[in-house]
This record gives structure tokens, sequence and C-alpha cells, in this order.
């Protein structure tokens, strides 16, 4: 019987990006690309992200889906809306994959976010889309650690 020869893997593509005064949607859309493409992502500073709009109307349209009704087991089939920043920046993401298709799921296992910057990944240089810069909006906006703060999240805003 002859030896099976394994090819060597390819070195792993690795983005870390930071998402301070990022707007969410441009910067989410980017990292759904990047995923596809096979790159592991890392997000750090997620409760910086910024979700343009009027704050008030941001607020009040991610609460109108805990007002949906279901005549069913609502734990298990009503709308679930995120609360922490983290679940707010990946849910974004995670909306720009193909669900249903298993490269998209495994795009999803790629991704990471964290809130501040955890210590393993503090030695590296973190990169930031210049489309996606929060001083290109010409209008109000809201950072998604505040929108989770006036959505119930009780965690902490940043790490020491």
């Amino acid at each position: 019987m002859a030896a099976k020869v394994v090819a060597p893997r390819p070195p792993e593509r690795v983005l870390y990006i930071d998402a301070t005064d990022q707007v969410l949607g441009r910067l989410a859309s980017e990292v759904a690309k990047k995923l596809l493409e096979g790159y592991r992502v890392y997000i750090v500073n997620a409760e910086k992200a910024v979700v343009s709009g009027d704050p008030h109307m941001v607020i009040k349209s991610y609460r109108i889906w805990w007002e949906l009704k279901v005549h069913v087991n609502p734990y298990k089939w009503a709308p679930h809306r995120p609360r922490s920043p983290i679940a707010i920046v990946r849910k974004a993401v995670l909306g720009m994959l193909p669900k249903s298709k298993q490269k998209g799921r495994e795009a999803a296992r790629r991704l990471r976010v964290y809130i501040g910057v955890p210590e393993e990944l503090s030695n590296k240089k973190f990169q930031k889309f210049e489309f996606a810069d929060a001083k290109r909006l010409g209008h109000k906006f809201i950072r998604v650690g505040e929108l989770a703060q006036r959505l119930g999240w009780k965690g902490v805003a940043t790490r020491p």
C-alpha cells in the first residue's frame, strides 16, 4: 500500500480590523466579501462602530422587532434582536453571507468579534477601511455600544 501524500496547506490569510469610527453596514459588507474569499477576520472595538441615522430612529427601529408577536412559541419562533455590541456587529456581517450554502456557513465560522482589544491581539496591526469612515457622514449617527446600552445590554462598554 502506498503512503498517502498530503499537499501542504497554504498559509492562512488573516485580517485584523479596528471598527472604531467605521460605519457598520459598509464595514459588514467588506468583511463579508473577505470571509467569502477565505480570510479569517478578527474585528476589535465593536462597541465603537457607528450606525448612521438619527439615534432615536435607529433605537426605535431596533425596538420594533420586540413588538412582533407570533401565535406559537415566541421563544422559538419570534424574531430575535441582538443586544450586545458583539452580537449586533456579528449579525450585520452574517446577514450578508449566503446562509443556505456551505461556503456561507464556513465563512461565518471564520469571523471573530471582540469588545475592546483582547490581549492576544494587542500586538497586531489593525486595518481600517477608508470608504467606511464615519467622518464621511454628513449627518447624525450613534455608536453600537451606546445603542446596545439603550437596548438593555448590561455589559461593560470597554475593557480596561
